[in-house]
């Protein structure tokens, strides 16, 4: 199988290191504008370098992984390739805030389709692709989809009218939590502890506290009751916390980022 990227910058690059990871091996086909970018990509995951003529003519599986306002343009390149093709095959779209039928309307026509927003921890194999099949993808591509981006991380099938809130959630949602490890961190150094003591320890307690939710089910609410004794240290520092109105700043960060998408769409 033949899986190709049309921009390589910092996510399209991530997923096709990832997808160079997936069994059975596929040949990973990367074009880019910046050349040496792509050949550098190439060189380091194992991939070939190629035009976005190549790719699109080629591909069974096509991510696109241009910008929003550059779309358009590669759209407008690649559309006579991809309306010669004799062969079936699915395009991959993560441009935020394009919704599958602006991408129909932009390649000129309606082509299987998978629309995905997902997040840089797919870096390290943590990642979360939230996923949308459109226009006929079949179970047998969308396995093949699945498999191929297995090493990123966990796959979250969501119908496209909620993509755009949940990557609110978890597109955006790393640089919060950073913000928030890099504030435990600075705790720490306020309390005494070295820099890098300070931000293993909140990096790995963040990790753990998540890991506990997934595996528990229990709701966040509960595993935080559980750990606040009557009087102690733990209820103390919620309550500061509470004072500082974290859970509404937190709430807030997510609907602003979610209006600014709503935003983006319309041309703001």
């Amino acid at each position: 199988m033949k899986i190709g990227f049309i921009g390589t910058g910092n996510m399209g690059g991530i997923l096709a290191a990832a997808v160079a990871k997936s069994l059975p091996s596929p040949t990973v086909l990367l074009a880019d504008c910046n050349t040496e970018k792509a050949t550098a990509l190439a060189a380091e995951i194992g991939g070939q370098t190629a035009d976005n003529k190549t790719v699109a003519e080629t591909a069974d599986i096509l991510f696109l992984g241009v910008k929003p306002q550059v779309l358009p343009a590669v759209a407008e390149e690649i559309k006579p390739y991809l309306a010669a093709r004799k062969t079936r095959f699915v395009v991959v779209t993560m441009a935020a805030g394009v919704a599958v039928e602006q991408l129909n309307a932009l390649l000129g026509a309606d082509y299987p389709t998978i629309r995905i927003m997902p997040n840089t921890p797919a870096a390290v194999s943590k990642g979360l692709i939230l996923f949308c099949p459109a226009n006929g993808v079949t179970d047998e591509e969308l396995t093949a989809f699945k498999t191929h981006l297995a090493p990123a991380g966990n796959l979250l099938s969501i119908t496209e009218d909620k993509i755009d809130a949940a990557g609110a959630v978890s597109g955006c949602g790393p640089a919060f939590v950073y913000l928030f490890i890099e504030a435990l961190a600075d705790g720490g150094v306020a309390c005494g502890l070295p820099r890098e003591t300070a931000m293993t320890a909140a990096a790995q307690t963040v990790c753990g506290a998540a890991e506990m939710v997934l595996q528990t089910g229990l709701h966040p609410g509960v595993l935080k009751d559980a750990v606040c004794s009557p009087g102690g240290t733990t209820i103390a520092g919620v309550e500061a916390l509470e004072k500082g109105a974290f859970r509404a700043t937190a709430f807030s960060a997510v609907t602003a980022a979610y209006q600014r998408t709503l935003d983006l769409k319309k041309g703001k």
